[in-house]
């Protein structure tokens, strides 16, 4: 799909991936819904590309239908919704089920909720593209956080999911699975104060090199052109992807190496 004159909302667009996929969109001539929890960041992303800004957070339904009324009021039925928001998890296996809650909602449940708004429309029209920022962690893990690497896992999941059941109705769909990148999501974990979510990050960073927004915005929208399911800006992914797919238990056991090898420094 070419974006030029399309519509497009983007969550979690305050920052990161988010922002850069709005200015790429805005540059190739999309017109960009940016929405965001945080409002100041929201309103400054939107002034920059010229759109439209949305505070809240994109885990309510009244908010995901807020967004798609901002778009529909000023440029008509959304054509591009971007899943982008997204946090890690506390690292480990989690201390209690309101963290797993909290991780489900953001990086799962509200793709979900926003597909069921848009889905209905898209297949009357014959049209729409849904786009889910997952992670390499969603295909391969996260080791030393359980939460992220299962909700991201959940991510990948629905998107196939959704290719899969309204794929011959016009519906388009992409999941991004990037290793690193230079996001707060990041940078908050290499600097945190426990030991597991700096373990986690240190990894990450060993794995390959760790992209700016911007190299993976400009990749997610060729693929988008494209109409690749699967985008991958670090390529080597999928050569760790086919060797845990060709024998199971030999990258476990590369991986249980990996995780003590970082942890020992």
């Amino acid at each position: 799909m070419k974006v030029a004159g399309k519509v497009a909302v983007v969550t979690g667009a305050g920052g990161g991936i988010g922002a850069a996929l709005a200015a790429g969109l805005a540059e190739q001539g999309a017109n960009v819904v940016i929405a965001d929890l945080d409002g100041v960041r929201t309103d400054r992303v939107a002034r920059a590309v010229g759109g439209i800004a949305v505070a809240g957070d994109a885990t309510r339904v009244e908010v995901l239908e807020e967004m798609i009324a901002a778009a529909e009021s000023n440029y008509g039925p959304v054509d591009l919704f971007f899943a982008n928001a997204g946090i890690s998890g506390e690292g480990g296996i989690g201390q209690n089920d309101e963290q797993w809650q909290r991780i489900l909602d953001i990086n799962l449940l509200a793709h979900i909720r926003a597909a069921r708004l848009l889905i209905p429309g898209w297949v009357e029209r014959g049209t729409g593209y849904f786009v889910s920022t997952a992670s390499a962690a969603g295909l391969l893990t996260q080791i030393a956080d359980a939460q992220y690497s299962v909700s991201k896992h959940a991510a990948v999941g629905f998107s196939e999911w959704l290719s899969v059941t309204y794929g011959d109705q016009g519906v388009r769909v992409s999941c991004i699975c990037p290793m690193g990148v230079n996001t707060a999501i990041h940078t908050d974990a290499l600097q945190a104060d426990d030991e597991a979510s700096q373990l986690g990050a240190n990894v990450v960073a060993k794995a390959g090199r760790v992209l700016e927004p911007e190299d993976v915005a400009a990749i997610t929208l060729a693929a988008i052109e494209e109409e690749s399911f699967l985008i991958l800006p670090h390529p080597e992914v999928l050569e760790y992807y086919r060797r845990k797919g060709s024998d199971y238990d030999r990258w476990l056991a590369g991986m249980r190496r990996l995780q003590r090898e970082s942890a020992a420094g």
